[in-house]
């Protein structure tokens, strides 16, 4: 069982930046690919970033290319989110997720992510 507790959230003016961490207990977090996803008032849940275990390939929805960066730090048990150039359509709670043990292979699909975290909610000001 994986256990996942976001932090790093809160808000910011448009053009900020934040960076959301995502903790992860138990040994396993670096035998699994993880995902950020996040959830607007009124929306479903969609995809953000998604990165392998081993950290050596990325993904993005176009939405946030150029802006985010996702990554992770195997070591520590933890992945980050850095979200740069804010808009507040980026307004939402973000979730991280982590697939599986043995899931290396990163996915837009959130059906594919077996482990969630509580939320940390963003907020983009005008």
């Amino acid at each position: 069982q994986v256990q996942l507790v976001e932090s790093g959230g809160g808000l910011v003016q448009a053009g900020g930046s934040l960076r959301p961490s995502c903790a992860a207990s138990g040994r396993t977090f670096s035998s699994s690919a993880m995902g950020w996803f996040r959830q607007a008032p009124g929306k479903e849940r969609e995809f953000v970033a998604a990165i392998r275990r081993s950290g050596d390939g990325t993904y993005y929805a176009d939405s946030v290319k150029e802006r985010f960066t996702i990554s992770r730090d195997n070591a520590k048990n933890t992945g980050y989110l850095q979200m740069n150039s804010l808009k507040p359509e980026d307004t939402a709670v973000y979730y991280c997720a982590a697939r599986r043990v043995g899931y290396g292979l990163e996915s837009t699909n959130y059906n594919d992510y077996n482990y969630w975290g509580q939320g940390t909610q963003v907020t983009v000001s005008s």
